[in-house]
């Protein structure tokens, strides 16, 4: 069986899809409130696209629950 690989978010992606702002990513990620990106290599990450549809879809969810 092929099992589909999750695609890795690269930062300017993760900005497009959330619409937040590089410093508010850096401090969700500081209050553990967003998820953590993988290592690439020595100065690279990315997010997996799963974890930040996940961190959207729970970002909605609370929205809804506010309203």
């Amino acid at each position: 069986m092929n099992k589909a690989i999750d695609p890795v978010l690269r930062f300017p992606a993760v900005k497009a899809i959330t619409g937040l702002a590089r410093s508010t990513i850096y401090l969700k990620l500081e209050r553990n409130e967003f998820p953590r990106p993988i290592s690439l290599g020595d100065r690279a990450v990315g997010w997996l696209q799963s974890d930040i549809e996940k961190w959207l879809q729970q970002r909605i969810a609370l929205s809804h629950q506010a309203a």
